[in-house]
């Protein structure tokens, strides 16, 4: 603790957005930085806590204390060595994690005034790429090989952590870069992808071999167009390759161990009537194609999905629907609405539901909120209208929840008469299905979220690090 004095002396500061004005005509990063000087001073309101909560919090076990006393004494080599014990990719989390840790600090529960553990960690990191800190190791090889099938956060987690045990690993996924939905999913607003590039470079260099346009399919079935596929694409996503396909029995023969890290792929649907509408999506078909397009693919006019002049309607209230309204402003919306079948969420700090040291389950302002949006709770969604195949509204009703007298989900009344918002496009943001996995050979291990359902880039991480240690300890 470089300065027992700092969490009285100094005030939580917080790098902040670009202006509303400005960034909403780009999709460059929305978040600032701070400078040198006032980052170790934030660092310096870690109180290194006898129980350190946000360690606890964090499902990769970080060690805020740590880096954070080395950040203040000005030591970055020292605080990037900290960092990346726990963290191998601190420079997504620093971006796009929810910060467990920061709602478990003390300082929260004291004045809700945490120390700024996730941009302390953004800048270390990116403080370790600029000054040369950050060197490819290429370890001594064990001659066994290790294949892992996803290469989003769980999967690169796990590839990386097996690489440096000795494993040859290769690394197969079915789109047609690494990511996952950091590629596919994240706006670039959120995390730019010469982020992901500049990992990938440095995992190659360090002997991960990459294999792309690669479907996992069910070995009983007779092809990959006869609905087998394991959990190893985005629903509706047409970029998908349909020539190679691998098996996990042959993987399972090929190799010494598989990691199936396949994520959630299958989008949760909303089939009421007019669902097969024009301007009817899934978010990921908006947010994959935009994220393309800006990586240079191109699309013809039909397959577009663009916002650009309508009114949009967003349907699910979480991360991915927030994305989706601000990748709508920079596509030239004419407006926005979100709806979400749940009640609105506590206001303010605290959660009566869950108490600190527990995540508060309450209201959540996003970047993309502040550019612009209508947000309604307890709405229900009763038929998308339309005129000529295209879709100009959707039949709404508001509604309450009340106890079921047989215990178990709260029952749906209507509280009002249905209404009509008009939309020329709607987006289903209303989470995945969690993957039913099938029975695996004894070497093949599951990870993310293809292992727990949707969840956090920060847990599926923890969890590809978890079966890292499984493989190593199997091939022992």
């Amino acid at each position: 603790m470089g300065n027992p004095r700092g969490f009285l002396e100094v005030e939580r500061k917080e790098a902040g957005y670009r202006p509303i004005h400005d960034r909403i005509h780009d999709f460059g990063e929305v978040e600032q930085t701070l400078n040198s000087n006032d980052r170790r001073l934030q660092a310096s309101r870690c109180m290194d806590c006898g129980v350190p909560f946000c360690h606890w919090a964090c499902p990769l076990g970080n060690k805020p204390p740590e880096w954070n006393d080395a950040l203040y004494r000005g030591d970055w080599q020292l605080a990037y060595e900290l960092l990346t014990e726990t963290n191998d990719f601190p420079e997504f989390t620093g971006r796009i994690c929810p910060a467990l840790c920061e709602k478990a600090c003390v300082l929260n529960l004291m004045e809700h005034e945490p120390t700024t553990n996730r941009e302390d960690e953004a800048a270390i990191i990116e403080h370790a790429f600029g000054e040369d800190y950050v060197k490819p190791h290429v370890p001594e090889r064990n001659g066994k090989k290790v294949a892992v099938v996803g290469a989003g956060p769980a999967g690169l987690t796990a590839a990386t952590r097996l690489n440096q045990k000795g494993y040859t690993v290769t690394v197969y996924d079915a789109r047609e870069d690494a990511g996952g939905l950091l590629r596919y999913g994240i706006p670039n607003f959120k995390l730019i992808k010469s982020i992901i590039d500049r990992r990938l470079n440095l995992l190659r260099e360090e002997g991960i071999i990459f294999e792309f346009g690669v479907k996992l399919v069910d070995s009983k079935k007779k092809s990959a167009d006869d609905k087998g596929e394991i959990a190893a694409n985005i629903q509706n996503d047409p970029t998908l390759g349909k020539d190679k396909t691998v098996t996990i029995d042959k993987l399972s023969a090929d190799y010494d161990a598989v990691v199936v890290a396949t994520g959630t792929p299958t989008a949760r649907d909303l089939k009421i009537p007019g669902r097969d509408l024009k301007g009817v999506y899934f978010a990921l078909e908006m947010l994959s194609q935009q994220n393309r397009k800006l990586a240079g693919q191109e699309f013809s006019r039909d397959e577009l999905v663009n916002a650009k002049g309508k009114n949009v309607l967003v349907i699910g209230g979480g991360d991915t629907g927030s994305d989706c309204i601000g990748t709508a402003h920079r596509q030239g919306a004419k407006s926005v609405t979100q709806i979400e079948i749940m009640p609105k969420p506590p206001v303010g700090p605290d959660d009566p539901k869950n108490p600190w040291p527990n995540w508060p389950r309450t209201l959540k302002t996003t970047s993309s909120h502040e550019e612009g949006c209508v947000r309604r709770w307890n709405i229900n969604s009763l038929e998308f209208l339309g005129k000529n195949g295209k879709l100009t509204g959707v039949k709404v009703q508001e509604i309450t929840w009340v106890p079921n007298p047989e215990g178990g989900r709260p029952l749906m009344k209507p509280a009002k008469d249905p209404e009509i918002i008009p939309a020329e496009m709607v987006l289903l943001a209303m989470g995945f299905l969690r993957p039913q996995q099938p029975q695996f050979p004894a070497n093949v291990f599951v990870a993310g979220d293809a292992a727990s359902g949707a969840s956090l880039v920060v847990r599926a991480m923890a969890s590809g690090k978890d079966v890292a240690e499984k493989v190593d300890k199997l091939l022992k």
